[in-house]
């Protein structure tokens, strides 16, 4: 049976368990488009932000 050689010290059992407090993303649905996308961000489909244009709507290929 594997024994540990030494203790783990508490920052190391910290770094280990910091990646358990990670959440996954959020998202709201557009007001205008109804897209799905982060808050605060652009909608980079319309290129809207808070309702003013910001950027040039993207073109679908």
């Amino acid at each position: 049976m594997a024994v540990p050689k030494r203790k783990t010290s508490p920052m190391k059992r910290g770094f280990r368990r910091s990646a358990d407090a990670l959440k996954q993303p959020t998202y709201v649905e557009d007001k205008e488009s109804g897209e799905r996308r982060r808050p605060h961000h652009i909608d980079l489909k319309t290129g809207k932000y808070r309702g003013m244009q910001v950027l040039e709507p993207q073109e679908d290929a």
